[in-house]
Formats: structure tokens, C-alpha cells, sequence
């Protein structure tokens, strides 16, 4: 009786933080590095993991380089390769953060609220810090998140070379639900 008691104590704990930490699997990060001279190097990541926490404000999210998907191979290959990416050594775009205004959001009210994140961003093996604004939409306990924001490409060691048909500013955008 004494270990059912131990086991259930343990079991409730469990799902009492689980409660306020939601994540998924299935967050999709898009990475749009089009320019007026290449409209073909845009690509999306399906399968990137999220994470919310409604008591603390941390987030997070990470995406496998090499599942990013582009429409034309060549692109692909070079967003992978050693002078770009380089997903083989570094497999993972990560981003670490936490809601700075919390206090706006009521996660147990339906509604739509703008919060501003900040954290830090690491791609290959560069590390830094990023400031954005999300918005989170609150509805039957479920939340959407997403967010839409730039990075400099050479401040991550990427050099996109100077023929002009990729940005060194692409624009990334975050999306993801909650349940």
C-alpha cells in the first residue's frame, strides 16, 4: 500500500508539470533566403520540436538541418555541404529562450496575445542572441505559437558568397501547435 501511495504521488507530479511544459514534434520552421535575382532558395522544415512552458515562459525549438526542403536539389545540397550548413557536423538549428512578459498571457483564457521572446540561437557552432515578438493564440487549452524574424547568415559563420542570389538576411518563420 505504501509504494501505491509512493507511486501515485510520483505519477501526479509527473502530469502537474507536464501540464505546464507542452511540446510537439511537428513545428514547422521556413527559412527564406529569396533575393530579386533567386526566388528558389526558400525551404521548410516539418518536423522540427517545440517547446512552451506556461508557468516559467521558456521556449524553445530545434530543427534538423538536413530536413529543411527545398524545390530544387542543387540548393539542397549546398545549404548541407561543409561551406554552408554543414549539417553532417552539425546536425541542429537551436533556439532557447523565454517569454519576457508572461504576465500578458492567460493560458487558461481563449485569446490571442503578443508576447516578446528573448534567448539565444545557435547554428553550427555560433551562438546568438535573438530577440523577437510571437504571438500565441489560446484556444480550448490548446496554443499556437509562431514568429517571424531575420538572422544574418555570416554572424553563424554561412557565407553566402557576393553573386546577390541568396540573402544574407533570410527570413525564418516558427509555427507550432500545442495541445
Amino acid at each position: 500500500m505504501k509504494h501505491f501511495f509512493i507511486a501515485a504521488t510520483l505519477i501526479l507530479s509527473t502530469l502537474s508539470v507536464l501540464a505546464q511544459s507542452k511540446t510537439t514534434t511537428s513545428a514547422i520552421v521556413s527559412f527564406d533566403a529569396t533575393t530579386e535575382l533567386d526566388a528558389l532558395p526558400k525551404a521548410e522544415n516539418k518536423t522540427s520540436v517545440g517547446m512552451i512552458d506556461t508557468k516559467t515562459g521558456q521556449v524553445g525549438f530545434e530543427a534538423a538541418v538536413n530536413n529543411f526542403a527545398f524545390s530544387n536539389p542543387t540548393i539542397q545540397q549546398h545549404f548541407n555541404e561543409e561551406r554552408w550548413l554543414n549539417s553532417a557536423k552539425y546536425p541542429l538549428f537551436t533556439f532557447q529562450g523565454k517569454i519576457t512578459n508572461l504576465g500578458k498571457v492567460n493560458f487558461a483564457k481563449d485569446g490571442t496575445y503578443t508576447v516578446s521572446i528573448e534567448g539565444t540561437m545557435t547554428i553550427k557552432d555560433k551562438t546568438n542572441p535573438l530577440s523577437t515578438t510571437a504571438t500565441l493564440v489560446v484556444s480550448k487549452g490548446a496554443i499556437n505559437a509562431s514568429s517571424n524574424f531575420s538572422i544574418k547568415l555570416s554572424d553563424y559563420g554561412v557565407d553566402v558568397g557576393t553573386r546577390g542570389k541568396i540573402s544574407n538576411e533570410p527570413k525564418i518563420t516558427v509555427s507550432a501547435d500545442f495541445k
